[in-house]
């Protein structure tokens, strides 16, 4: 693309089912990090909405083929109208990133629904999604693939750590960019907090209230999942057959769950982290006060505070660069990151 600066809406669902967050940003083409985020807004999902992306992984082939296109032209519409609302006239292209079904890497299985070609036809803009599909195929993980956006966006940075639905990280070692999922937060926390009728535990109060159930603590710690060496990543599949089970057998009191949890997330971050001084903390969870204060406490580290947008929407922000190395055939997937054979450009390009 030659142009001296680029305008991308990056759109992200993640797997806490909080809702679509949109992004609107400036990329200047000779230095990446000296962008701009100009508008940005989460669209949270209807209860309908969220039951369905629940539930979708229950869903034959033939239903999620059907729900993909459907959820692409949500998609495309929940554009346009952040498009609209924002008074946006100046698009290049929109990159996607979809909501993720199945992840299940090891047997050669990635789905991130929303079709990029309802979404152009439903925006008359140029489309890029489908990021993990490429990498899977290469051998990887198709995950994480934030890290390509940590480097070359946030490179002052030791550590780039996400809390979503699952927490991630990303650093350099031995001019390397090593990256894996960490362990589940939100999308632990927010399915005990739902059983309360809570949309989340807001800012950790009542797992702050709650005692550990120190057992099913050393269980959770005792996962197989952490004892690998990266590249490693997760998902919901993992969470219903490891931790939902195990933690049923252990504790059905809510407050004493959310109180094991965050004392678990926090453990197993804190082994990554402690000792360094540069990091970057974004998502969802950076809000919960009683997880990073445990954070904290166990790593003895300081988090440094960014702007609420840049906490926000990152990962939105990201896929909006992805997109951009992916119509400039740059590489946006680390091999170093995903496990794949090789560095290369994932993504699918659709015109309106």
């Amino acid at each position: 693309m030659n142009k001296k600066e680029v305008f991308s809406i990056g759109v992200m669902s993640g797997t806490s089912l909080d809702g679509v967050d949109l992004v609107y940003v400036k990329f200047e083409k000779n230095n990446y990090s000296n962008f701009e985020i100009l508008h940005a807004t989460t669209i949270p999902y209807s209860s309908e909405w969220r039951q369905m992306l629940q539930s979708a992984i229950q869903s034959s082939n033939k239903e999620l083929e059907k729900l993909d296109v459907v959820y692409g032209k949500y998609l495309g519409e929940v554009i346009n109208n952040f498009i609209y609302n924002f008074k946006i006239n100046n698009i290049d292209f929109v990159a996607s990133h979809g909501h993720t079904i199945l992840h299940q890497p090891e047997k050669g299985i990635t789905l991130q629904i929303g079709s990029g070609k309802e979404i152009a036809k439903v925006t008359k803009q140029k489309v890029v999604c489908d990021f993990r599909t490429q990498d899977v195929k290469l051998g990887g993980q198709g995950a994480p693939l934030v890290p390509i956006g940590d480097k070359l966006l946030f490179s002052e940075y030791d550590f780039c750590l996400n809390l979503g639905g699952f927490s991630n990280i990303s650093y350099d070692e031995n001019e390397k960019r090593i990256a894996f999922d960490v362990c589940p937060v939100n999308i632990v926390l927010n399915f005990y907090a739902n059983k309360l009728g809570l949309e989340y535990d807001k800012s950790g109060k009542i797992a702050s209230g709650g005692n550990i159930n120190q057992q099913l603590l050393e269980k959770l710690n005792s996962l197989e999942f952490y004892k690998q060496k990266p590249p490693k990543s997760l998902g919901l599949e993992w969470v219903q057959q490891e931790i939902l089970p195990l933690i049923n057998s252990f504790e059905n009191d809510v407050p004493i769950i959310l109180r094991t949890l965050v004392e678990h997330t926090a453990i197993q971050i804190s082994k990554v982290i402690a000792g360094n001084n540069s990091i970057l903390v974004t998502g969802g969870g950076f809000f919960n006060d009683f997880l990073m204060e445990r954070i904290n406490n166990i790593s003895k580290i300081h988090i440094q505070h960014v702007s609420k947008d840049l906490i926000n929407y990152k990962e939105a922000l990201i896929f909006a660069l992805l997109g951009l190395l992916r119509i400039d055939n740059q590489i946006n997937c680390l091999k170093s990151v995903t496990g794949a054979s090789k560095n290369h450009s994932s993504g699918e390009i659709f015109y309106p």
